[in-house]
């Protein structure tokens, strides 16, 4: 058994600072660790998936980070850790507790899970080795995987099992309540149509200078229609993980203060996800934008209708913490969000569009990986 404080402070030297994470039993004296010492960065996540995507996001940011989360949620975080960190080469350690360990009596819940998590790792290419339950272990634990980490950039797990680690008294307190009122408004044209995704984004492109901004799609038509319009540096695309993107917005925003982070969201995508506005909500500062084009239907697979349709996301937005929350299907929203002084809040815009696309639409011609290289170098984050 190990002491929290000995792992932390080997890690700490490393660098590693961010951690994200879904609470569990054998975790707690080591979230408790991380959450009572006020130099470490700590996002409580909805879900496992979204605290891998924003220690992804942290990770591009220039932030050495940790994602951990109970084995029984591993399944949440699938499709970021094999379309996500895999795909964009995106190194993140990863802190797995192992429930239902073969030959440790757990509850029935756990059972197949600890059967099968070790060989749901390597299936995820994911390489793994047991938590450090020795003082002595953790500086070559921490060395393999942060040699993996440098010279894959991908992740890392360590599975911890119970009784790892000694009791640690949780002291720290979580995010306080966002106080202040959130601007509601209303952006209306009228008559009309919706206005086209293209001419949204368009838009969004005008008022993301590309010196201080960061603009990251979602997946489907919406990443391919801005690459379509104008390939930027400070552009990222992501094909895959679908509903991750504003939780990987909100780690790259944490990490880089400095940088305006602006997510462009869908509404089959939101919907996916949507316990991250509660976090963004509670951890986002005011450089992330949160807009979200709504055309009521998951355009890329064939135009089968979202049921965004009765779904107020303006509201629920306020409701979770966000500064502004506008809506509305005049695309002006974009040009006024865009250009309303950061505070320290995140602002959220909901804008209605018409289904469809532009005819003969591309994809990017560089590989994911190769877009995120770009991204970073113009971030100052690789060299």
């Amino acid at each position: 058994m190990i002491e929290a404080r000995e792992f932390v402070e080997a890690a700490r030297a490393r660098g590693i600072d961010f951690y994200t994470g879904v609470p569990c039993s054998f975790l707690s004296p080591f979230i408790n660790r991380v959450i009572n010492d006020p130099g470490l960065i700590y996002v409580s996540s909805a879900n496992e998936g979204d605290a891998l995507a924003t220690a992804a996001g942290a990770a591009v940011g220039g932030r050495s980070a940790v994602a951990m989360m109970q084995n029984s949620g591993l399944g949440n975080a699938v499709s970021p850790l094999t379309s996500l960190t895999w795909v964009f080469n995106i190194p993140v350690l990863l802190i797995c507790t192992h429930r239902g360990a073969p030959g440790v009596a757990d509850e029935p819940q756990h059972e197949l899970m600890g059967r099968i998590t070790g060989p749901l790792f390597d299936t995820m290419d994911v390489p793994w080795e047991a938590f450090p339950a020795a003082a002595g272990a953790i500086a070559p634990v921490l060395g393999r995987a942060c040699e993996h980490m440098v010279q894959h950039a991908r992740p890392y797990a360590l599975l911890m099992t119970k009784g790892t680690v000694a009791a640690e008294t949780l002291t720290g307190a979580g995010p306080a309540p966002r106080t202040g009122a959130c601007e509601r408004r209303s952006f209306v044209r009228g008559t009309g149509p919706r206005p086209a995704r293209g001419e949204v984004l368009a838009r969004v492109i005008a008022g993301t200078p590309a010196d201080h901004t960061v603009v990251i799609a979602t997946t489907g038509y919406t990443g391919r229609e801005l690459y379509a319009l104008e390939d930027r540096p400070n552009h990222l695309y992501l094909v895959g993980s679908m509903g991750c993107a504003s939780s990987f917005a909100l780690g790259l925003a944490m990490a880089r203060p400095d940088l305006h982070v602006v997510v462009l969201d869908g509404d089959g995508a939101a919907l996916m996800r949507m316990g991250n506005f509660a976090t963004i909500g509670s951890y986002a500062g005011g450089n992330l934008t949160h807009l979200l084009l709504d055309n009521g239907v998951h355009d890329s697979t064939g135009g089968q209708a979202t049921v965004a349709a009765g779904i107020d996301f303006a509201a629920i937005a306020a409701a979770c913490g966000y500064a502004v929350a506008w809506e509305g299907d005049d695309p002006r929203l974009v040009d006024a969000l865009l250009a309303t002084p950061a505070g320290s809040r995140p602002r959220f815009g909901r804008i209605l569009t018409a289904p469809g696309t532009v005819a003969k639409l591309p994809r990017p011609a560089l590989r994911p990986a190769q877009v995120l290289d770009r991204l970073m170098r113009r971030i100052g984050t690789r060299s």
